[in-house]
């Protein structure tokens, strides 16, 4: 006679499994029933096998309930006796650190917050329209390429630089206009000055009689706070941007210290970023008349910023999350960039 009640009498899990391999082992009491089965005319089969096979069954689940009940009196009994020591000294300083391109897109935000600046967001996954067509690039333009821009099936693209949030501005709100416009882009490209994802931040200035005095102005104004130098100088060269019309490119004066180029003086110049007036076209696209508001545009590299700045020599490590790297390079959580303060701080 097979006694079930032993599996509820078993008291731990060592005991029950002796229990299952008495009853549901090879050469348990179940199993050897099971194996009669094969001697049995069909007749009897007909009526030992459901018998038999809702024994294992009843002893199977019977075992696997008494298997879960051991289970929770085993961690309620455990978590009963742990206690967990909420004194322990914390370290002498926090282990975290703010990585460079976070810290200079604080600085960035700060400087510009002072010439009265609005931090304005896209979305990083754009349309065709955004990210080329409102900004007057034609359909032949090479950055419309495979090569040169990530394409998704449906016509969707990651957005190749920060400019559509231009376009979303000045498509949701009327000017007059002040924004600056930092965040992610990408582009098909990797070396030591480029990588596939890099961080960019534009300006866009949108207002009655705007020129280029007053863009020269505002990126002298931002250069030299940024660097926190005093002796920051200018040269704007022509050049071309189908979303600017003048486009200059904008160098900056460098001097040589112990070899490295270090922004300041006039040793040489150092191209650092494009700008110009906004395209009538543009305005156009963006339904504003280019007869009565007028505005410039910029946009620079974060993360070239940061090489200039703290003397990085290659943009790849920025992204390789190694904690030695940030740890030299990375700011302290309560650096926060103020302008009375000093924005690298």
């Amino acid at each position: 006679m097979i006694d079930l009640d032993q599996i509820s009498e078993a008291r731990d899990l060592d005991a029950l499994e002796a229990v299952r391999v008495e009853l549901l082992g090879k050469s348990g009491s179940i199993s050897a029933l099971l194996k009669t089965l094969g001697q049995m005319s069909p007749e009897q089969r007909q009526v030992e096998g459901p018998r038999i096979n809702g024994l294992r069954q009843a002893a199977a689940n019977a075992i696997a309930a008494r298997k879960a009940a051991l289970e929770a009196e085993a961690l309620d009994a455990r978590l009963a006796i742990e206690r967990l020591d909420m004194s322990l000294p914390a370290p002498e300083r926090p282990h975290g650190s703010i990585h460079p391109v976070s810290q200079v897109m604080d600085e960035l935000a700060e400087i510009f917050a002072d010439m009265g600046f609005a931090v304005a967001e896209g979305p990083e996954i754009e349309d065709d329209w955004h990210n080329f067509t409102a900004l007057n690039i034609p359909e032949t333009h090479p950055a419309r390429a495979m090569h040169d821009t990530f394409y998704f099936p449906d016509g969707k693209l990651l957005r190749t630089h920060t400019s559509p949030v231009q376009v979303r501005t000045m498509t949701s709100q009327p000017p007059p206009i002040r924004i600056i416009a930092p965040g992610r882009v990408y582009r098909s490209d990797s070396d030591a000055t480029h990588t596939p994802m890099f961080h960019q931040i534009e300006g866009l200035v949108i207002d009655k009689g705007i020129h280029l005095g007053h863009l020269k102005w505002t990126l002298e104004t931002f250069l030299k706070a940024f660097f926190e130098r005093h002796d920051i100088v200018l040269r704007l060269r022509p050049s071309y941007f189908p979303f600017t019309e003048p486009s200059v490119e904008v160098d900056v004066g460098y001097t040589l210290d112990k070899g490295r180029r270090v922004l300041g003086g006039q040793d040489g110049w150092m191209e650092l970023l494009g700008s110009g007036m906004v395209h009538p076209r543009v305005l156009t696209a963006c339904g504003l008349d280019p007869e009565e508001w007028q505005g410039f545009a910029f946009g620079v590299g974060v993360d070239r910023l940061a090489m200039l700045k703290y003397g990085m020599d290659d943009l790849r490590p920025f992204f390789d999350g190694d904690l030695r790297w940030l740890g030299h390079y990375g700011f302290g959580a309560l650096d926060v960039p103020t302008l009375s303060g000093g924005v690298g701080a």
